[in-house]
């Protein structure tokens, strides 16, 4: 496939070793042609890697299984154990695999699971996801002029910022790309 087609969550074979596309940016300079800036992570868990392919760049893709999962817990160290919606077998994910995804993640919510030859390889995130917040600082009465924000901390241990009218106990939109806030969510 060529280069200009990866999207994240794809994988690709590329120096002897899987990867899994986390991020891509296609950047035209002012001066020289095109390029795709990929961000990929190791499925061994050697980390990420940078690199910088052409648009008419060939790379070897590989197949991976998509699978619904619903996050049962934590282990307590960044891992996690998921439930197959389908069959209801239980796979356990290391920290490596996870990264920060569980700070997005509440018990019994669902996401994709990337599997590479019956092995977990990587989870996909929706884009954005509800949590609740459990502790930040009272909002100024009036303080509405400046467009200020304030820390909070949600259910899920995230750290984000928030508008100031927001307090404990209300439910939040966040962004699971960066972690930022993006809406108040009511109450059905």
């Amino acid at each position: 496939m060529k280069a200009n087609e990866l999207r994240p969550g794809m994988a690709v074979n590329y120096s002897g070793k899987l990867y899994v596309v986390a991020k891509l940016a296609h950047t035209k300079p002012g001066k020289g042609p095109a390029y795709i800036q990929i961000k990929m992570r190791a499925v061994d868990g050697s980390g990420m890697t940078e690199k910088r392919f052409q648009g008419s760049d060939v790379v070897d893709g590989a197949t991976l299984d998509r699978r619904e999962m619903e996050f049962l817990y934590g282990d307590g160290e960044g891992g996690g154990t998921f439930m197959d919606m389908e069959d209801y077998d239980q796979v356990e994910l290391s920290q490596d695999l996870l990264d920060d995804a569980l700070l997005y993640m509440s018990p019994n919510s669902s996401c994709t699971v990337l599997f590479h030859e019956g092995n977990p390889v990587a989870i996909e995130l929706p884009s954005a996801v509800v949590v609740t917040v459990t502790e930040t600082p009272p909002g100024i009465k009036g303080a509405t002029a400046t467009n200020q924000l304030k820390e909070a901390e949600c259910d899920t241990g995230l750290k984000t910022r928030v508008p100031p009218f927001i307090s404990n106990g209300e439910k939040i939109r966040v962004s699971t790309e960066d972690g930022s806030y993006m809406a108040r969510v009511k109450d059905e």
